[in-house]
């Protein structure tokens, strides 16, 4: 039985997540708080298994056992694997687009500093969830999920991407800096963030290494001596 529209008020959770409807007496609803918590469940097992064993053997029935449920429950949420994978995908584009906003767009930061923030935001990430970027990795580099991948995932890169050349336009505008190629550099800047992504997922043993930071203001430097 569905809940009457009319009986329902929403209230916002935690950052990135969906707000919880409420009832009329103010409480929580808790078969939504539950269908919340089961959804989270599934796709949490579902980075886990990915990154432990790869694409291929990840299967709902499997996800099912895992989670100590039947595999009605993941269909009934999910309906097929294709749409897991795609819940997975978007939850992954909405924890570091919340990275991103929280350390880029930090209020005060000068355009130099949002350079730097940028390319951290990246490796912190990596550093503080390497299940995620594994899975993340994964999705672009396998033929079952590269298509879905470049669906979700690649609008928000190019929306960083543009982000990054703006803020590398305001640099060389403040800056008087005259002849500097600023596509190259925003674009040699995301090659790196993009190869110490697959670098760390094959070679986890250097996943604290500062050599994306440090290579990255070498490059800064050449370009904007005076900013950097």
């Amino acid at each position: 039985m569905k809940t009457p529209k009319a009986a329902l008020a929403i209230t916002p959770d935690e950052p990135g997540k969906m707000a919880t409807p409420m009832t009329k007496t103010g409480r929580k609803d808790g078969r939504h708080v539950r269908g919340q918590a089961s959804v989270q469940r599934i796709i949490d097992t579902t980075i886990r298994l990915i990154a432990e064993e790869g694409i291929s053997g990840v299967t709902m029935q499997r996800i099912a056992r895992e989670i100590g449920s039947s595999n009605a429950l993941v269909v009934f949420h999910f309906g097929s694997k294709e749409k897991l994978f795609r819940a997975v995908l978007e939850y992954l584009n909405d924890q570091f687009d919340s990275l991103w906003q929280r350390t880029v767009w930090k209020p005060g930061l000068s355009a130099a500093e949002r350079v730097v923030a940028s390319i951290d935001c990246a490796r912190h990430f990596r550093v503080q969830h390497p299940d995620w970027v594994t899975v993340w990795v994964l999705f672009g580099g396998d033929r079952q999920t590269t298509q879905l991948d470049r669906i979700i995932s690649l609008p928000s890169d190019q929306a960083y991407l543009a982000q990054s050349r703006a803020f590398l336009t305001e640099i060389a505008r403040e800056g008087g800096y005259e002849n500097v190629d600023i596509d190259t550099l925003a674009e040699g800047l995301n090659y790196l963030v993009h190869g110490a992504w697959y670098w760390d997922t094959f070679n986890p043993d250097t996943v604290r290494s500062d050599a994306l930071h440090a290579t990255a203001l070498t490059l800064l430097r050449q370009a904007f001596p005076k900013s950097f």
